[in-house]
């Protein structure tokens, strides 16, 4: 079945058949004539706009001049909703299917030309010759086998925020000194506010690509460590964050105790 880039008139019933031949769907997209891509969302509500009402008002209204980048963009949701604020976004994601829905959805929705799309593994920003205004970072990180190395990398390329969501574990204790102790004195390891996450050998939710559950603490130490600084938190599981040079000075120094060859593949090598 041909898709179109973007129908002349709305035909709601064209829009659903072109909808189901490129289904499944995650993301409910709101498209012309009162049409949704997941009207009944099994995350129940109106998945992924009722975070957007949360994290819209944490964010500029007018994004014009900004660049952005959208990790595991899926159908594009939130890239569209920031190209509507006058963002130009580079939107990427593994998965062809999310892909094709995505691009179909900006011709569809008329952001054809504010948005586009690239078939990329976050690990293949390090490629990327740009810095981004915003990065967008939602969603991913606990789905990944090496989450901090993604988080180290996209660290170094946000200019001025990155929005920052994952599944994390219940409570939002903090061990108040993870500074330093002695390696007899591991009792602190077991505070439910030190840093940690919870390791997926199989599957978690029934989902087999979940590999970590990170508590509140370490998600702080974790961004802490990439030289972000936690600014605001928009939602539960939801930071904002923004560079910071101290930070991100302390944590070049400590990489480099490691010697070139580690800099260099946390990208800190020239």
């Amino acid at each position: 079945m041909r898709l179109d880039d973007q129908p002349s008139a709305v035909d709601v019933g064209d829009l659903r058949r072109q909808i189901d031949a490129l289904g499944p769907w995650f993301h409910n997209l709101h498209l012309p004539g009162g049409v949704q891509t997941v009207p009944d969302h099994f995350l129940g509500g109106d998945f992924p706009n009722f975070k957007w009402q949360e994290i819209a008002p944490h964010l500029p209204h007018d994004l014009s001049g900004w660049r952005v980048l959208d990790v595991g963009c899926n159908a594009g949701f939130y890239s569209f909703e920031l190209a509507r604020r006058g963002a130009s976004v580079l939107a990427i994601d593994v998965e062809e299917l999310y892909l094709d829905q995505a691009r179909w959805a900006a011709g569809v929705l008329g952001l054809q030309r504010q948005v586009e799309f690239r078939q990329m593994g976050v690990y293949e920003v390090a490629q990327l010759q740009e810095r981004f205004d915003l990065v967008w970072f939602m969603g991913v990180f606990y789905h990944l086998r090496y989450p901090l190395l993604a988080l180290d990398l996209l660290a170094q390329r946000t200019r001025r925020l990155m929005m920052f969501q994952t599944l994390t574990m219940p409570g939002q204790e903090v061990y108040p000194d993870t500074g330093d102790h002695p390696i007899t004195e591991r009792e602190p390891l077991l505070d439910p506010g030190w840093p940690k996450m919870a390791f997926i050998e199989h599957r978690f939710a029934g989902d087999p690509t979940n590999w970590w559950v990170p508590n509140h603490a370490g998600i702080e130490a974790m961004l802490r460590s990439s030289g972000l600084r936690v600014i605001g938190r928009p939602a539960d599981e939801i930071y904002l964050c923004e560079p910071d040079p101290e930070l991100a000075a302390a944590r070049t120094l400590r990489l480099s105790g490691f010697g070139p060859a580690m800099a260099a593949v946390n990208g800190d090598a020239a």
